[in-house]
């Protein structure tokens, strides 16, 4: 069978039962599928789950002409529900600021409010193999209208050009730098070049980061170490397989003591001590 409707593809993501046994057997082989489904469920999964994390605001009129284009929405939806919301919204709070007997348990609180009579569902293309969509089918899609809203402003929220403001409420867990090296060759490696920083998150998980631009041996594999100042000790951080990669720094290592970043040439052999075949090293310097 062809891949099925994106329409349905977006209630099963909300976790409505509208597939057949056919059906599910095609997502459950069909890697296409699948994968639109696993995406549309994850953009809906952040924002629920980030709706109490902090304050939201309404992107602007273009957000929602973005997403009516790209579903190819009818011309009944063109205008923003977002703004009528907030319009209904914004006098529902006005009569119950002006009433001494409102109930502040019945106050507007959601920030996706739906019309009670949601505009009718976009035309959607064959699934049947007669070349139209079942009766059952367009029962389901005008009683989950309402839930396809919601899902189009939740992945409005991931992928529309930034319109909440996810930054802010996750600023805390974005890890900050707090230490950055140049990474200087060796004699053997005169055209090597690197760098590397630190960052740390606000659970205090630290990370190093590094590039290397230089020659990469076929039988060799390059290694990135944090050596103390004193060169008596080492602490090897994995291996670095292309140009750049992150590695975790174990809890506990002091970065004044272990403050040299090196990436050596290490061969096949089984043995985990540095060959002494540096390419490039720098020192840590806190930011």
């Amino acid at each position: 069978m062809s891949h099925l409707d994106p329409e349905q593809l977006a209630l099963l993501a909300l976790g409505e039962p509208v597939a057949s046994a056919e059906e599910s057997a095609h997502i459950a082989a069909c890697a296409v599928c699948a994968a639109e489904v696993e995406q549309m469920a994850h953009a809906a999964m952040v924002a629920r789950t980030t709706m109490a994390e902090g304050e939201l605001e309404q992107p602007g009129a273009d957000v929602w002409d973005r997403i009516h284009d790209e579903l190819s929405l009818s011309a009944a939806v063109a205008a923003d529900p977002l703004a009528a919301s907030q319009d209904r919204a914004g006098t529902t709070a006005e009569h119950a600021a002006d009433s001494s007997t409102a109930d502040p348990d019945t106050a507007p609180a959601a920030v996706f409010a739906v019309s009670e009579d949601p505009a009718p569902a976009p035309e959607v293309r064959d699934v049947s193999a007669a070349g139209r969509v079942p009766a059952s089918s367009r029962v389901r899609r005008r009683r989950s209208s309402a839930r396809l809203w919601i899902l189009a402003a939740s992945l409005a929220l991931v992928v529309a050009g930034g319109s909440v403001t996810w930054a802010l409420v996750s600023s805390n867990l974005t890890p900050v730098p707090v230490a950055t090296a140049e990474l200087d060759p060796f004699p053997d490696h005169p055209g090597a070049a690197g760098s590397a920083e630190v960052s740390e998150d606000d659970e205090g998980g630290r990370a190093l980061t590094v590039t290397l631009d230089g020659e990469a041996r076929a039988d060799e594999y390059r290694e990135v170490w944090l050596i103390r100042n004193d060169g008596a000790a080492l602490i090897s951080l994995g291996v670095l397989e292309s140009s750049s990669g992150t590695f975790a720094i174990p809890a506990g290592v002091d970065l004044a003591e272990y403050d040299l970043v090196d990436i050596s040439f290490e061969p096949v052999d089984g043995d985990p001590a540095h060959s002494g075949d540096s390419i490039v090293r720098g020192q840590l310097e806190r930011s």
